[in-house]
């Protein structure tokens, strides 16, 4: 495997500050961010000078019961031939639900939601894994994910499952630390027996990040300084195996660069405090490989439990038996943060023109409509919400700007910009004609 080095989370709010850093040896960027055609100069700037960039996928959703878009693998393929990346990366996770295998509407969840820890999912994980290798031009990577509530009847541990995963597939693994002291600290996890049950020699670079704890549980905020706890596993780790490469994340509230410079100084401290210890000697042990067979009835058994699981987080269905519903608010309210953060960030036109009363206006709105596709949609679909119901009720504080948003919808909404043509303009009265009956 590559040699990496220590990076850092490219973002195009301190794009400028990465590339003054010293000792940047490679970076990683959110493969839906970028353009293949039409990189940020940033980017350029860094690969021209021999700075490696990873592309760290979002919305494959491996851990789903469906089998991988193609779409999307030859999005992520793209990219990665692009960035002349040494591999790609993406999660163990499902991002969505519903559908043929379970016979109900496509549910999006916006978010990275857990995979129950049981053969029937990893029988569906290990498939498509396995169709993601074969699309993609590099080798792929899997991470392991923060999770806030635990699925019952789970069979295996995360090490155990991760184990068998790479054993099964030869997929790499990409450890986020970070995950592991969520996981700890929300599951009751013990991140030293996850490290010892996992194949070393698979760990293609490890995650560094920060959280918060509210109320008793840890949330993977990417936002906060890298805690103690996160950077002692992070030296536990590295007294186990020697990584290829260390990256610290930072996704929101950017810091000077100075405390970024100090937060990965520690990093480094981290891992040469574990080569110190680590021991020459390294544990040996094998896996069982199951043989392939029909994948079908497992996808159906996955598909039916997660499509469960997502509509009680974002429809208001029923929480399935055996799950902790306190746990289980919790995310739901976290994917409808979630929700109106990014929309406000793909549609920032929307905050101006709804003021203050933005953040309780979508999260009314999410708890009605669950998402149902993407971001840019789901922005779509919350306007066109509102004009719908603008005539059957008031609002409360003032009346909602309904011309700026039944104009915004409009400009948005078609294939194109519109046109100024009179036969279209006739058309664009008809329409607004209808939308205020």
């Amino acid at each position: 495997m590559e040699r990496l080095g220590t990076g850092i989370g490219w973002r195009p709010e301190i794009a400028g500050d990465v590339e003054r850093m010293p000792g940047i040896d490679w970076v990683e960027v959110v493969a839906e961010n970028v353009c293949p055609g039409h990189l940020p100069e940033s980017l350029l700037r860094l690969r021209e000078r021999g700075v490696t960039v990873v592309p760290h996928g979002v919305a494959l959703g491996l851990g789903g019961a469906e089998r991988p878009d193609a779409g999307r693998l030859e999005a992520l393929a793209e990219r990665a031939t692009a960035l002349r990346s040494p591999l790609v990366t993406e999660h163990i996770a499902f991002v969505r639900a519903g559908g043929p295998l379970s016979v109900s509407p496509r549910l999006e969840a916006g978010h990275l939601l857990p995979v129950p820890r049981t053969r029937d999912a990893l029988d569906v994980l290990c498939e498509n894994v396995r169709i993601a290798q074969d699309a993609l031009p590099v080798p792929l990577a899997v991470e392991n994910i923060a999770a806030l509530f635990s699925w019952p009847g789970e069979e295996m541990s995360e090490g155990q499952f991760l184990y068998d995963l790479a054993d099964r597939t030869g997929v790499r693994l990409l450890i986020d630390v970070a995950n592991l002291h969520t996981n700890h600290v929300n599951r009751g996890e013990d991140p030293a027996k996850a490290l010892a049950e996992l194949p070393l020699e698979a760990i293609a670079y490890v995650h560094v990040a920060g959280g918060v704890e509210r109320d008793g549980v840890w949330h993977d905020s990417h936002a906060h300084p890298v805690p103690r706890p996160v950077l002692d596993i992070l030296t536990d780790l590295a007294s186990r195996v020697s990584p290829p490469g260390v990256l610290l994340e930072r996704d929101e509230d950017f810091p000077e660069p100075g405390e970024l410079e100090r937060e990965l100084t520690a990093v480094r401290e981290a891992v040469e405090k574990g080569a110190i210890t680590r021991s020459t000697a390294q544990a040996k042990s094998s896996g069982s490989v199951r043989e392939a067979g029909s994948c079908e009835p497992a996808r159906q058994r996955v598909a039916l439990a997660q499509t469960a699981v997502l509509s009680s987080l974002v429809a208001g269905t029923p929480v399935p038996e055996g799950f902790d519903r306190v746990r289980m608010a919790v995310q739901a309210r976290a994917l409808a943060a979630k929700r109106a953060d990014v929309v406000a960030k793909v549609a920032p036109e929307l905050p101006v023109m709804l003021g203050e009363r933005y953040r309780a206006v979508f999260l009314a709105h999410a708890r009605k409509r669950p998402m149902t596709g993407g971001y840019r949609q789901d922005a779509l679909d919350f306007v066109e919400q509102l004009l719908l119901v603008s005539g059957q009720r008031g609002w409360q504080h003032g009346q909602l700007p309904l011309r700026e948003l039944r104009e915004w919808w409009l400009e948005r909404s078609g294939p194109g910009p519109r046109s100024r043509r009179p036969a279209v303009r006739l058309a664009r009265a008809t329409r607004r004609a209808l939308l205020r009956r």
